[in-house]
């Protein structure tokens, strides 16, 4: 009699529906609501870390696969994570962008697991494991076909195929300044390739218009007001570094009047903003190996001089480039570089009056984002910030005359203000704010309120000064706008909260005050304040983390969005009401506009565009 044999236990099938639940909430949470709500593209993060959590937790102790897959597939991922890492974009493996390479590999890699979870129940074992490690493979290799440009203020990095050329290349494709002024762009602003065009020696021509607005002549001439406003505009932020543009008032109906495009152009890297004299324009920029201070014409686009320094800054963030605007004087332009190289040039030739180095000077090492000082120009001396701590130079030969106290990091440059009848410097930082004399960088006064140390401090009209954050990286002391009553008396200066907002939270965005409000970025959309108490009164209007100047005259910003797109915007605290808006460069956007007369000019580390506006009253 023959026994049956014995039957092998049947496992139990696998518990899939937990993972399917978990990596479907995982996919909405990161990638589908920050497509609605950009501004929680922070919870997006965090919400794909907690949901990559959940797949492991689920994965080890309750889907019910055999353990030797449950930690094989742990082991495999290791190795596929660690692998990645060595093999992605340059771009991707440094600083802040190493870590969103696991904030973008987790949900590809958590949607591969339980992807091959679902699909490979009826396979081989051994088929059934080669396929395991194949599609953990996959999902990190995902990463391995992109590059960035950084961060993008508004919604995590600005990603392209790893094989598609980037803005550096292109520009050094061409030789030097042979770079070409680009044909105006089509209606819808799309940017054509460009084509070979004169050197600066070269007779210079105006580029065709923007399709479907009015055909320029030849450049007109400017009127006397817009020429006289022109020359006004010494670096960055205008003449009192609080972006307000004064002068004659423009049409802000784009659609019976739209801005004419004179001409648009490649630039290498880099987040200055311009200077302005006549029809001189100044900026800096990386080329190659080299950091620029370089002079274009404000009407042709065509360039006139550059001055170079052999210096490369780059990080993760923001890339490669100098990250100040220069600052003209009496025919000089001052610069700083990213690395801390100060330079004072002449404004008609780029000869090199005098250069230092403000981080050997200082002692500062140069901070995670690179020196972003643009430099201040007082009376014989001109200021530089290095990582929160304030040098003075002799304007005529570029002696060091005074070094300021040290007050920690900080990204915002040095901000001349009178308070009390008493002129002093004011520089934000990480720490809080601080005031010094002119004359010789004595410590006047300080308050403590760490922050990011970027945005540019601003003055109520009575004299009170206010102080910006927007990300909460100031050891959790909030976000918003702080109001703080300064005040001589007998025991010396005393600085005092008045109140805290936050009701607009400047990141690097600056801000600008106009009539009892102040006017900003509060993260990806604008907002207005009341500076009585700090409440706000409205908020509205997409434009990413971009940058504004106010035109007081006509109760009107115009914005620069994070997008590239250019937009005015009503000064009013009733209620938002945009007024006009144009697609005008291509890319990331955080370079801050200017407004010369009657032409707008805006850059990125791509390339920069002059339009021209038309004047009320013409």
């Amino acid at each position: 009699m023959t026994m049956p044999a014995a039957e092998e236990p049947t496992r139990k099938p696998l518990r899939l529906w937990p993972g399917v639940v978990a990596v479907a909430l995982q996919w909405v949470v990161r990638f589908l609501v920050p497509l609605v709500a950009p501004d929680s593209f922070g919870y997006g993060i965090i919400g794909a870390a907690l949901g990559g959590l959940l797949i492991l937790v689920w994965w080890v102790f309750f889907s019910r696969a055999p353990w030797s897959e449950r930690l094989g597939a742990i082991v495999v991922m290791g190795v596929a994570l660690f692998a990645t890492r060595r093999v992605v974009h340059p771009s991707i493996s440094n600083g802040m962008m190493g870590f969103m390479l696991y904030v973008y590999v987790i949900p590809f890699l958590s949607l591969a697991l339980v992807a091959w979870a679902v699909a490979s129940r009826g396979l081989p074992v051994g088929l059934r494991r080669a396929s395991m490690a194949a599609a953990i493979l996959l999902g990190c290799g995902v990463m391995t076909l992109v590059r960035t440009g950084g961060l993008r203020g508004e919604d995590g990095s600005d990603l392209h195929w790893r094989w598609t050329e980037t803005p550096k290349e292109r520009l050094l494709a061409r030789a030097g300044d042979e770079v070409a002024v680009l044909p105006a762009a089509p209606a819808s602003m799309e940017t054509p390739e460009p084509q070979p065009t004169a050197m600066a020696s070269a007779a210079p021509t105006a580029a065709p218009p923007v399709a479907a607005v009015p055909k320029p002549t030849e450049p007109r001439p400017v009127a006397p007001a817009a020429a006289e406003t022109r020359a006004l505009w010494p670096g960055f932020r205008g003449p009192e570094r609080d972006g307000i543009a004064h002068g004659a008032p423009i049409k802000t109906d784009w659609k019976a009047s739209p801005p004419v495009q004179l001409w648009r152009r490649l630039v290498g890297p880099g987040w200055s903003s311009f200077a302005v004299s006549g029809d001189l324009l100044y900026t800096q920029e990386q080329r190659g190996k080299d950091e620029i201070v370089a002079c274009y014409k404000v009407t042709t686009g065509q360039p006139v001089w550059k001055h170079q320094d052999a210096a490369r800054f780059w990080e993760s963030n923001a890339g490669a480039g100098p990250r100040a605007t220069p600052t003209l004087s009496e025919g000089r332009v001052y610069s700083c570089g990213a690395t801390g190289i100060v330079n004072a040039l002449d404004a008609a030739t780029g000869a090199v009056v005098w250069s230092r180095n403000a981080a050997s000077d200082t002692g500062s090492k140069v901070p995670d984002w690179g020196f972003s000082s643009s430099p201040l120009v007082l009376d014989d001396l001109v200021v530089v910030a290095t990582a929160g701590r304030l040098v003075a130079y002799d304007r005529a030969r570029g002696d060091r005359r005074w070094l300021g106290p040290k007050s920690g990091w900080g990204y915002s440059s040095p901000h001349l203000v009178t308070i009390g009848g008493v002129p002093q410097v004011l520089l934000l930082n990480g720490a809080g704010v601080i005031s010094v004399a002119p004359g010789d960088g004595a410590l006047l006064w300080e308050y403590a309120w760490p922050s990011d140390g970027i945005v540019q401090p601003a003055l109520t009209a009575d004299g009170d000064v206010l102080i910006g954050t927007g990300s909460g990286m100031g050891s959790g002391a909030g976000m918003g706008v702080r109001r703080i009553a300064v005040a001589q008396g007998p025991g010396g200066w005393s600085a005092k909260e008045r109140w805290t907002s936050d009701g607009l939270k400047p990141y690097f965005n600056d801000f600008v005050v106009h009539k009892g409000h102040a006017f900003g970025f509060d993260g990806a959309i604008l907002a207005c304040i009341d500076l009585e108490d700090g409440k706000r009164k409205w908020k509205g209007g997409r434009y990413g983390h971009g940058q504004l100047i106010l035109l007081p005259e006509q109760d009107v910003l115009l914005v620069l969005s994070e997008r590239g797109e250019l937009a005015l915007v009503a000064a009013a605290s009733d209620q938002f009401t945009e007024l006009a808006r144009l697609p005008a460069i291509e890319g990331k956007t955080w370079n801050h506009p200017v407004l010369a007369g009657d032409v707008v000019l805006a850059r990125n580390d791509q390339e920069m565009v002059a339009f021209r506006l038309s004047l009320a009253g013409r």
